[in-house]
């Protein structure tokens, strides 16, 4: 996935991966944040604005990437595979 790279070369250079179980919270404590984001931008609660919503997506797909790199897994081509599993499966009538 575009940026993939340049997340893998920044935090070598930050002085390496975290482990696994620590990233994957990284990972969850983003995905918390953005679900805030969404609340807010649904009214639900508080207020927050589209470049917050950007900001949380970042982080995201910033934890998500570590993640992939960590374990030589390329994005692009897990989501080009899992974009056919979904055709396939629910496309079928």
């Amino acid at each position: 996935m575009e940026g993939q790279k340049e997340v893998d070369e920044l935090i070598k250079t930050l002085g390496g991966y975290w482990r696994p179980f620590e990233m994957l919270a990284a990972l969850v404590e983003e995905v918390g944040e953005l679900a805030d984001v969404m609340l807010a931008l649904e009214g639900v609660k508080g207020g927050a604005g589209r470049e917050r919503l950007e900001e949380e997506l970042g982080d995201v797909l910033f934890a998500l990437s570590s993640i992939a790199n960590y374990y030589g897994v390329n994005l692009a081509e897990a989501l080009r595979k899992t974009v056919g599993k979904y055709r396939s499966r629910d496309l079928r009538e």
